[in-house]
């Protein structure tokens, strides 16, 4: 058995102890438990964890010319979910697919984590108010995000995004830009973070959406350049 495999091993342990305050994130309440020696194994995880940390990023080539960009207005964002990816709603530290996702009560992970990428890389097109009709069209690659075990047990864990995106005219569908391969990943809050942050009313769904915005709008020119390496645990 690999690391990996031997770490996903020790999920059936992991648990949220009685003291976590509410709102619980969506998640989370599956792996409540009462019994104080379940953090035992995921303790020893966490501490083979440590040693898998490896780099992350939000990266693309290179931003769009602001000038191009800023006389368009973008008209819709299409996101396409390849049917070859994978889906998986097992509650382990590191689940083998290539979509992740417990951000929402069970349900359409491809359609879930589809709005999750239309909302963010739509909002960060607000800045766009010229008059050629563009649209956005995105191919997803992955979504591997965090599961309510790592949640709770990880030292830390990422959102791991990418996903090619290219520019169109909305009217004749001619390309306005190469497609761009965009790194999109995102440290994940954990442990006391998660709970200070849902103390806080903040959740993983929002820090997404807004992550993906100041993405878009950094590639496309016309805000802040987001790009950044970090190192994390994480598949």
């Amino acid at each position: 058995m690999n690391t990996v495999g031997w770490l996903n091993a020790q999920s059936n342990w992991a648990t949220v102890p009685s003291f976590w305050p509410a709102p619980i994130p969506v998640g989370i309440e599956r792996v409540v438990s009462e019994d104080p020696m379940s953090w035992l194994k995921p303790l020893i995880a966490c501490l083979v964890l440590t040693g898998c940390a490896t780099h992350w990023s939000t990266d693309y080539a290179a931003p769009l010319d602001a000038e191009v960009t800023r006389t368009w207005h973008v008209h819709e964002v299409d996101v396409l979910i390849p049917e070859k990816l994978t889906v998986s709603d097992e509650n382990l530290l590191m689940p083998p697919a290539d979509i992740v996702w417990h951000g929402d009560p069970d349900g359409d992970r491809r359609a879930q984590v589809s709005a999750i990428l239309n909302d963010g890389i739509a909002a960060g097109t607000t800045g766009l108010v010229g008059d050629r009709p563009v649209k956005l069209e995105v191919v997803l690659r992955e979504f591997h995000g965090v599961t309510p075990i790592a949640m709770v047990n990880a030292p830390s864990a990422v959102y791991n995004i990418h996903y090619s995106i290219r520019a169109v005219d909305a009217d004749t569908g001619a390309a306005l830009t190469e497609p761009a391969e965009v790194d999109a990943d995102l440290a994940a809050h954990v442990g006391a973070d998660l709970i200070t942050a849902s103390l806080e009313g903040s959740d993983e769904k929002s820090r997404l959406r807004e992550h993906l915005a100041e993405v878009t709008a950094g590639w496309l020119g016309i805000g802040p350049d987001p790009r950044e390496e970090f190192t994390s645990v994480g598949r």
